[in-house]
């Protein structure tokens, strides 16, 4: 088993990937109002700032910027994660850990920003992502992502071609 060791960097920027338990499900988009609410009410809590997000229906990536003197993400994950299961029907929940109910992989994928070419390589991985998995053909077509507002607010559309995105590397597979 490996010894995997998490980086904690108080004021960070963060790359996660957050699995469904059972990847052929399609709950996370199904149920996104459900997700909205788990992530509003987390950030009400424990701020943060989100940077990129996609919700594709097994699966989130998102990039988050944490305040200066907290490195605490693990928190804020689990909060998302239990908030977005407690609002779930019983019949869509089975007996978890931690409040996940086993709706999602107990642990997730995190990956601490170095410089400016690693984050625009993992914005883009993340608002292309729904490409990727072929259920757009467009980043803009897809509901469930941030790009639309980032494009607003940079102008900079997606730029890193897809095969300098080394998936491992990004959480999946």
């Amino acid at each position: 088993m490996p010894n995997y060791r998490r980086v904690f960097v108080e004021g960070g920027t963060y790359f996660f990937t957050v699995n469904l338990r059972d990847r052929r499900r399609g709950v996370l988009v199904d149920r996104i109002a459900d997700m909205r609410a788990a992530w509003r009410e987390t950030a009400a809590a424990w701020p943060v700032e989100t940077v990129a997000a996609v919700v594709l229906p097994d699966h989130l990536h998102f990039i988050w910027r944490l305040p200066e003197g907290d490195s605490d993400f693990s928190t804020r994950i689990r909060l998302i994660k239990a908030g977005f299961t407690r609002r779930l029907p019983a019949g869509e929940k089975s007996d978890g850990r931690k409040g996940e109910r086993g709706v999602f992989q107990s642990r997730f994928w995190e990956h601490l920003i170095r410089d400016e070419s690693d984050f625009d390589r993992h914005v883009d991985y993340v608002h292309f992502n729904p490409v990727k998995h072929g259920y757009v053909t467009r980043p803009e077509d897809w509901p469930h992502s941030t790009f639309q507002q980032w494009r607003r607010e940079t102008g900079r559309p997606i730029t890193t071609p897809p095969e300098d995105w080394r998936p491992c590397h990004l959480g999946e597979r």
